[in-house]
């Protein structure tokens, strides 16, 4: 059964992504605290990242919210299936918020869906409504 931590992690993201049936959390603990390794559909990763790092940034903020309130520390590791070394991001600390956590690749996919996105808004400017 999986703990509350993977609950609402997998609840958040599975409402942000188009192949909810795709994310997989991996739950681990040391003595700095729990990891939890968030793998999604490749299409998806940009959605999960976000422009900037600020969808990513969002939910450790929230997974600091819920450590507080279980008095725990949480990391989150978004794994990108794609690449070799298999990470996308990480953080390690606090001090780590800081840091642009995108990636090239993460930019490129991006930007493809912003083009996507733009082509289809151009289209729906020429119906006559």
């Amino acid at each position: 059964m999986a703990t509350i931590d993977e609950q609402f992690v997998m609840y958040i993201v599975q409402g942000i992504v188009e192949n909810p049936d795709d994310v997989k959390i991996e739950r681990t603990e040391d003595d700095k605290g729990t990891l939890l390794s968030l793998t999604v559909n490749p299409d998806d990763l940009g959605r999960v990242i976000g422009k900037k790092g600020q969808t990513a940034q969002a939910l450790r903020n929230l997974l600091r919210a819920l450590g507080m309130k279980n008095d725990a520390h949480y990391h989150l590791k978004i794994v990108d299936t794609d690449k070799e070394d298999g990470v996308v991001e990480t953080t390690t600390d606090k001090k780590s918020e800081d840091v642009e956590t995108t990636t090239e690749e993460t930019v490129e996919k991006s930007s493809k869906l912003a083009d996507k996105t733009r082509a289809e808004l151009a289209d729906l400017d020429d119906l006559d409504i």
